[in-house]
């Protein structure tokens, strides 16, 4: 038989980054992608789309896209990337995110209905952002859900929870409290996939990603992340702003793990109803990174702007032991050295 694995938002920076292995696995690799504008600078191929690969430019939400792309691709596998990912940009444009991330799922799920199509298994990249502020602990040691940070909570400047501490993400302990509409529209995604693949019999298999960067990142995207923006900011010999105290607490993990984990999962994984956490493991700082970046630059020291976002969460980082023994997979490169790789690849372009 025939294999062919879907990937949608297939010509994005997860997408590409999956092109480089996905044909070696499958006998046909579509990518479906939108081409949309504040993700790509233009709509030609991205250099980074391994030649293998398809590109079908559609639309997830779009039912006559999915009708086109299905009446010639019969799926075997699904890996479900597409999506608005802009936490803070969340807020304000509420109705784009739910349309993307949670009506573009629906319409996936209807169309490949309408096709009688029934995938082996679908691979969804969820998010932390699902966990908002998360678990943290008290000085007994008692868990509790502290939940959102409210607006004047930050604009008096207190950051943390007084007498707390965070704990690392875990998906079959920590319950999902989203703090953000982006947060919010991926654990729905989630519940809708599980639902749906359940009765379908088609094996789901969900990642709850941390901070996702390095070479291939959008550098125009400012919702993309921050290591981008604070390289570009230092190679300008620029002083790196630190929001809030600059203890603010994030996994960044490399691209090119979070591919190996994904195709682990593709592969490998069965139906997981807890979520795999992909990080690297280690949480990290933004001051601390925001030094390692202006270091290899010898830009100014950063400094702490006391600025802050509504809906970020004080504290994120994953225990990613349950991921690595299911999915035999360990991450490969720490934050230092993805750091020097990323502003290496920024240098040969900017």
């Amino acid at each position: 038989m025939t294999t062919t694995c879907l990937v949608t938002g297939g010509a994005g920076f997860i997408g590409c980054a999956l092109s480089r292995t996905l044909p070696d696995h499958f006998d046909r690799v579509v990518a479906l992608d939108n081409m949309h504008p504040q993700i790509h600078d233009s709509a030609e191929r991205p250099a980074d789309l391994d030649e293998r690969v398809e590109l079908v430019v559609g639309d997830v939400t779009s039912a006559a896209d999915w009708d086109a792309l299905l009446a010639d691709v019969r799926p075997t596998a699904i890996v479900h990337l597409a999506a608005e990912t802009g936490t803070g940009q969340s807020l304000t444009e509420a109705t784009r995110h739910a349309s993307v991330n949670v009506v573009g799922t629906t319409e996936m799920l209807d169309a490949l209905v309408r096709h009688e199509v029934r995938p082996d298994k679908i691979v969804l990249t969820s998010s932390r952002a699902v966990y908002g502020e998360g678990a943290w602990t008290d000085a007994e040691g008692a868990v509790t859900y502290p939940g959102q940070r409210s607006a004047a909570m930050l604009e008096a400047g207190q950051w943390d929870f007084p007498g707390l501490t965070a704990t690392p993400f875990e998906s079959s302990r920590v319950v999902p409290a989203p703090t953000s509409v982006y947060g919010s529209t991926k654990l729905a995604q989630e519940h809708i996939l599980l639902a749906w693949c359940l009765a379908m019999q088609v094996t789901p298999v969900i990642y709850r990603l941390q901070n996702v960067y390095g070479p291939g990142q959008s550098l125009s995207n400012p919702y993309t992340g921050i290591v981008s923006f604070f390289a570009q900011r230092a190679k300008a010999g620029e002083v790196i702003p630190v929001y809030e105290d600059g203890d603010i607490i994030r996994d960044f993990v490399f691209i090119d793990d979070v591919a190996s984990a994904v195709v682990q999962g593709l592969l490998h994984s069965g139906a997981n109803r807890d979520a795999y956490d992909i990080g690297s493991g280690e949480g990290t700082s933004i001051m601390t990174l925001a030094r390692t970046i202006a270091e290899i630059y010898g830009a100014p020291e950063p400094q702490v702007n006391g600025m802050f976002r509504n809906g970020d969460v004080r504290s994120a980082s994953c225990d990613i032991s349950a991921a690595e023994a299911a999915l035999d997979w360990h991450p490969q490169v720490m934050v230092g050295e993805g750091v020097r790789r990323l502003c290496a690849w920024i240098d040969e372009r900017v």
